[in-house]
Order: structure tokens, then C-alpha cells, then sequence
């Protein structure tokens, strides 16, 4: 397919343009994942710090902790 001068021009603008855009969205997804991943780690480490209370409290007054069969199998899936 032979394109004439003004096509040629419309489809290496077109080029530019998108090249630019799957940069600028690129640079947006990295920036989300980084914000993903601080929330998750958040959340995990309150979690882990709330198993160790209830973990302590079960200790305290003797009792088995039921979060922990419910924890191995998670950490198995």
C-alpha cells in the first residue's frame, strides 16, 4: 500500500500521539500498583497485629485459638 505525503504525515502524528499516551498510562498503572501494594501491606500488618492480640487473649484466659487452623489454610491456598 503506497500512502501519499499527507497520509504518511497523519499516521506518524498518530504514532507520536499514542506512543505518548501508552507512556503517560504506563506511568499512571505504576504509580497505582505502588499504591496497591503500600495498602495491602498496611492492611497486613494490622492484621498481623490483631491476630498477636487475639493470639494473647487466648492465651491469657486458656483457650484455643480458632483463628489458627482457619490461618493454616489460608496461607496454604
Amino acid at each position: 500500500m503506497t500512502l501519499n505525503d499527507e497520509q504518511e504525515k497523519f499516521y506518524r502524528q498518530t504514532l507520536e500521539v499514542t506512543r505518548k499516551q501508552i507512556e503517560e498510562l504506563n506511568g499512571q498503572i505504576e504509580e497505582e500498583l505502588a499504591k496497591v501494594k503500600e495498602r495491602l501491606a498496611d492492611l497486613q500488618a494490622r492484621k498481623n497485629a490483631a491476630k498477636q492480640i487475639h493470639d494473647g487473649a487466648c492465651r491469657i484466659l486458656g483457650v484455643e485459638n480458632e483463628l489458627e487452623p482457619a490461618e493454616e489454610q489460608e496461607s496454604q491456598e
